[in-house]
């Protein structure tokens, strides 16, 4: 059951907000100034590559690094591949994730590491590996962990993970914005200088300060009918989201949106990229999921019977460029099953300042839904 009260009383909502949710959607653009400011410090804007990498392996532990490698691989495109390395382990704990490089890594590779943590000796060993192998490695963890020493001995540049400002304390919620933006934000200045992507400074301020438009429209003091991500929020609530995306960068930004969705609010939801959405998710909205699906759901007693679990369409999408799309069948399909439909499409501009609005209104709409969601704020 969603608390609609509580999503447009402030005060309560920062109470409530035990694991910094909000706070880290609000200070996302604080995160990337800091983060790249670390990145500078570091050398990374000194960089003088002698080429393109063969290729890019990204290893970290959670939806963190996991959302840093599918956001990389969709803005480098065809420059070169972005391989995610999936750690194994008996348990999701830093003592027992283990990573192993393909055979294939040499020299002419990049080995990057992410992490919120820092003291992953699987991480530590992988870095040795490519080392041996004459493999570069960059890492972004916590300054000062075992991590920093091990990329150290293997010859490789750390640069210090940006902590949320005027806060000392370790990150809370590994899978919030905080922690994506200061893991990702360097790694967009690396990618930039051996020229993989483009996020040359003056983007990355544009970066920041789009997230910071965007937090003060989504922010707790909006109310929920003027607030995109108490909006979407609400209309998610006791639905089962179907995310379908549409653009290069609304891709990671759908799959990222629905694993938050799972991890920090509790709500299962499906993500997938258009057209091929509509047969993937089309089965769905023709059975029990469909809004229309119980002619009885009228006479229902809305006390004592619990509400059937009906699917919800969120269309995520770029700004489109070449005029083609797939999202006017996605509305017909929609409308065919009585299937609601929110839709967000970022202002202009660059494409990554189209998915930092993107990542932003959602992480709001998460923890909007995990805070007003009883038992899991």
């Amino acid at each position: 059951m969603l608390d609609e009260s509580l999503l447009d009383a402030p005060d309560a909502l920062a109470r409530a907000d035990r694991r910094g949710l909000l706070r880290g959607a609000a200070e996302a653009g604080a995160r990337v100034r800091t983060a790249a400011r670390h990145a500078t410090e570091a050398g990374l804007a000194d960089l003088r590559p002698d080429g393109r990498p063969r290729a890019v392996l990204i290893a970290g532990p959670g939806t963190a690094a996991t959302g840093v490698a599918d956001l990389l691989g969709a803005l480098a495109g065809a420059s070169a591949p972005v391989t995610r390395l999936h750690p194994t382990g008996v348990a999701h704990a830093a003592g027992a994730l283990r990573w192993a490089l393909p055979g294939w890594v040499g020299p002419v590779d990049l080995l990057l590491l992410a992490t919120t943590d820092g003291t992953e000796p699987g991480l530590a060993v992988l870095a040795e590996q490519a080392y041996r192998r004459g493999c570069t490695v960059v890492a972004v963890a916590p300054e000062r962990s075992p991590l920093s020493a091990a990329v150290d001995g293997a010859h490789g540049l750390l640069v210090p993970m940006a902590k949320a400002p005027y806060q000392e304390y370790d990150e809370s919620a590994a899978a919030g914005p905080g922690a994506l933006w200061a893991l990702l934000t360097p790694l967009l200045v690396l990618l930039d200088r051996v020229g993989l992507i483009t996020a040359a400074p003056a983007t990355l301020q544009r970066v920041a300060d789009r997230l910071d438009r965007t937090a003060e429209r989504c922010g707790p003091a909006i109310a929920t009918y003027s607030n995109p991500a108490k909006t979407l929020a609400s209309e998610l609530a006791g639905a089962l989201p179907l995310i379908w995306s549409e653009g290069a960068g609304a891709g990671p930004a759908g799959r990222r949106f629905a694993a938050t969705l799972a991890e920090l609010a509790g709500c299962p939801a499906l993500a997938a990229d258009l057209p091929e959405a509509l047969p993937a998710h089309g089965v769905l909205l023709a059975g029990s999921l469909a809004a229309g699906a119980d002619p009885e759901d009228f006479f229902r007693d809305r006390v004592e019977e619990p509400q059937a679990l009906h699917a919800h369409i969120v269309l995520l999408r770029d700004r489109p460029t070449g005029g083609l799309s797939a999202a006017p069948a996605a509305r017909e399909l929609a409308l065919s099953h009585d299937t609601a439909v929110s839709e967000l499409e970022p202002e202009e501009g660059s494409e990554l300042e189209q998915l930092a609005e993107l990542l932003a209104v959602t992480d709001f709409a998460t923890a909007y839904l995990a805070l007003a969601t009883r038992g899991h704020g």
